[in-house]
């Protein structure tokens, strides 16, 4: 089971998103560093996003991560509950309700130090898959 020291380095990050509501396809690529904070670590990513033929956009993203009896308690920046999940082989995390919407998600940690995060979110607002790779810079 991976411990929170295992990430403690800067990542390299590609996104890819296929957003079957408006047909289009999008991509992130950027870069990505978990530092302590708390009883936990903060994520945080930056890079630049492509969403079908459009500009390419500054993006960023954070959470909380919180190891908490062998699964990790991903947190919003606010402290406000995301998912959860064990940081070991194929591991799928608690779905997370976003009003009508339903966020779900695989991670993947059987290359590592090379992961994933599958998402999978659909609704009547939003369908779409993500598939976030990770690997050390």
């Amino acid at each position: 089971m991976l411990r929170p020291s295992d990430f403690l380095r800067p990542w390299r990050v590609t996104r890819l998103i296929d957003d079957r509501l408006s047909g289009q396809e999008g991509r992130f690529d950027g870069t990505a560093v978990f530092l302590p904070e708390g009883e936990g670590l903060r994520y945080r990513e930056e890079g630049v996003l492509r969403l079908g033929a459009g500009p390419p956009l500054a993006a960023h993203r954070d959470t909380l991560w919180r190891w908490e009896g062998g699964e990790v308690a991903v947190l919003f920046p606010d402290g406000r509950p995301f998912h959860r999940f064990r940081p070991e082989g194929e591991a799928p995390g608690t779905e997370h309700p976003c009003g009508r919407d339903l966020y779900r998600v695989i991670y993947g940690f059987a290359a590592w130090p090379r992961w994933e995060a599958r998402w999978t979110v659909t609704g009547p607002a939003k369908d779409y898959r993500m598939r976030s790779s990770y690997e050390p810079v």
